[in-house]
């Protein structure tokens, strides 16, 4: 399994893991292979509209199966282009406006959000409506954020899937899954026994980074 934690627009290096996943394939060729990316692939990087048409396009890392998992930044992106101008308030003070730029929606126009509808491809859209919110493979369980504590899988929110901060995060009790999220960023990959954290800021001048499950064995990818 490769785990791709936030990208924000980083579409380089977004390339360059897919590479690299692509080049550890055939150097280690296994039966079945998962490519899970674990959200916020857009705003505050350079060019999110890049990220978009790679993610929703049609050429594919060649891995057995891929999942993408809906982030609280695609989350807000799809309320804004909605229409509500609190929504589109909440989502440029989040980095909606490095979203719009990619775009080429200027400055000027970043006022008007009846706009911004028009300049973003139905594909782009489709695809963002798609996205999951968790995926579980294994004693693993993928999400974006976290989850809430003390809560059953089949009973966690949406709102805590792609938000969740505290108490997710100081949480050291056991769980019948391994919880790989993003959201949070650190300079290093936070391995815990019950977590592992791979938002390592890539949009903040950090790496982005791709987490390898194989067996019993973890390893990282960078870029």
């Amino acid at each position: 399994m490769y785990v791709i934690g936030d990208v924000h627009g980083c579409l380089e290096r977004l390339v360059s893991l897919h590479f690299q996943i692509a080049a550890d394939l055939a150097a280690r060729p296994v039966p079945y292979s998962a490519l899970i990316h674990l959200g916020d692939y857009v705003d505050r990087g350079p060019d999110s509209a890049g990220v978009l048409w790679l993610l929703a396009g049609a050429v594919k890392p060649p891995v057995t199966q891929r999942v993408d998992l809906k982030g609280n930044h695609e989350f807000m992106m799809l309320d804004a282009l909605g229409g509500g101008r609190l929504a589109a308030g909440h989502w440029l003070d989040n980095g909606g406006d490095a979203t719009l730029e990619s775009y080429h929606i200027g400055i000027a126009d970043q006022t008007h959000p009846e706009l911004w509808r028009a300049a973003v491809p139905d594909l782009h859209l489709e695809w963002l409506h798609r996205l999951d919110l968790m995926h579980r493979e294994g004693n693993y369980l993928f999400v974006h954020a976290g989850i809430r504590p003390g809560v059953p899988l089949r009973s966690q929110v949406p709102d805590d899937l792609m938000w969740i901060r505290e108490p997710f995060l100081s949480d050291r009790q056991p769980r019948d899954v391994v919880v790989v999220h993003g959201h949070t960023p650190r300079p290093q990959p936070e391995v815990f026994e019950n977590r592992i954290g791979i938002d390592t800021g890539a949009a903040m001048g950090g790496r982005l980074t791709c987490l390898v499950l194989e067996g019993e064995e973890m390893r990282f990818l960078t870029a």
